[in-house]
């Protein structure tokens, strides 16, 4: 058998600006690319706060899921990347108000040297349907 995926889009997240995908559904596994705080309408980035960054960034993921007929109770694994662990628990926030402390996925945080466009967060997922 071929392998087979789908190739998941959504207007309501960024436009991917290079050689990959917003999602890639495998099976019943869906693989997401890190999302930063673009705002889809505008193109523009949304930095104000770490915040308001973290809050756009949960939003964008929240459209990936939703093309591919999930929600992030479907969400089994995710990686946050961070410039700064100082904003951490701000980060930690607004990320643990999109899901259900009790059925949380796993979970990797790590600080990193630089981030694309010099944000202050990305957030990739792996969910299953």
């Amino acid at each position: 058998m071929p392998f087979m995926k789908k190739i998941i889009f959504t207007e309501k997240a960024p436009a991917p600006i290079g050689p990959y995908n917003q999602a890639v559904l495998k099976g019943d596994t869906l693989y997401t690319s890190g999302q930063i705080a673009i705002n889809p309408t505008t193109g523009e980035l949304v930095t104000t706060t770490i915040e308001i960054e973290t809050e756009q960034v949960m939003q964008n993921m929240k459209a990936v899921l939703e093309a591919a007929a999930m929600t992030f109770e479907n969400v089994v694994k995710t990686t946050i990347f961070i410039m700064d662990m100082n904003d951490f628990v701000k980060i930690n926030t607004v990320y643990g108000s999109y899901f259900d402390e009790k059925t949380a996925p796993a979970r990797e945080t790590v600080q990193v040297a630089c981030l694309p466009k010099n944000v202050n967060v990305e957030i990739s997922m792996i969910a299953i349907l």
